[in-house]
């Protein structure tokens, strides 16, 4: 019995190529990215979807209770520093922290205790007005960090817009790191700066 004819097997060649081809490219658009046969990336992010951010490192001291270092999220407030350390003592005076600051890397953050005179006579029992620094002990300097508008005033070459102008100071930048950082106060110059010296500390 003759075979078929060869234009017949040359179609069934045909046929069964195109077959192959078809089911090949089937199988290549089943992949990750049917339309162009690469994978499809994936982004990590951290959890939240928020992506990566920053971290600052601060101290926390003063009325707390766990003074420390921490590690906090770049822009987030002297407040949650705070809670970081355990929330303020009974004895804080948050007054004299703008919680509502945005912290700083490298910075202190100091929760002052109330002022002794504002809540007792102090040395007003003593009889007068407690001196020319009320809230501090005779003799003893005026913690800027702690002291009130009031009492600055008294100083002596502080007027109360000054006097203002150092407790703003205070709240902005978390506290007074030390005395010479008064040169930074709008109204301070070296010669007064040098006539507190003996009248101030941190």
């Amino acid at each position: 019995m003759p075979g078929p004819p060869r234009s017949q097997l040359a179609l069934y060649a045909l046929a069964a190529l195109l077959i192959v081809a078809i089911g090949a490219r089937h199988l290549r658009g089943t992949g990750p990215d049917a339309s162009s046969g690469r994978p499809v990336p994936v982004r990590v992010d951290e959890p939240g979807g928020s992506g990566a951010r920053s971290w600052v490192v601060v101290q926390v001291a003063g009325e707390v209770h766990r003074p420390g270092v921490y590690r906090v999220r770049a822009g987030e407030r002297v407040d949650d520093a705070v809670r970081l350390a355990g929330g303020a003592t009974g004895r804080a005076d948050l007054a004299g922290v703008n919680l509502a600051a945005k912290v700083e890397d490298g910075r202190q953050v100091i929760v002052p205790a109330r002022a002794a005179a504002t809540s007792t006579g102090g040395a007003a029992g003593a009889g007068g007005t407690g001196g020319p620094t009320a809230g501090a002990a005779p003799g003893q300097p005026l913690s800027l960090n702690t002291a009130t508008v009031q009492q600055l005033d008294e100083l002596d070459g502080i007027g109360p817009l000054t006097a203002q102008k150092i407790v703003a100071y205070r709240e902005q930048h978390g506290g007074f790191r030390s005395v010479s950082e008064l040169d930074r106060v709008p109204g301070i110059g070296e010669k007064r700066l040098a006539a507190l010296r003996d009248l101030v500390r941190v």
